[in-house]
């Protein structure tokens, strides 16, 4: 499966996905690129074609970031972002 495709779309937490990797292909390191590499492990495992980026620590990159537009949500922020990539794996996971 390159990216997320058409079986795919419909999945929870699907658009943060496609955003994600949208963004590493372009090199872009954003929030949603992050948490695709939170992620990747098992992402790629699922099939996903996880563009290769060499950001050490991605989860504490996704946090800085997060804490830095807004140290106040930033936990629960992190959560929300984290409890997505997890919907999005677990329901591919049924798919594939």
């Amino acid at each position: 499966m390159l990216g997320v495709d058409a079986q795919h779309r419909s999945l929870p937490g699907a658009d943060l996905i496609a955003a994600g990797l949208a963004d590493l292909s372009r090199g872009v390191v954003s929030v949603p690129a992050l948490v695709v590499l939170v992620g990747a492990p098992r992402l790629r495992a699922l099939g996903v074609a996880v563009p290769p980026a060499s950001v050490p620590d991605p989860e504490h990159r996704l946090y800085a970031l997060l804490a830095a537009g807004d140290p106040d949500g930033a936990h629960s922020r992190y959560n929300a972002l984290i409890r997505r990539l997890v919907s999005y794996e677990r329901a591919a996971a049924c798919v594939a």
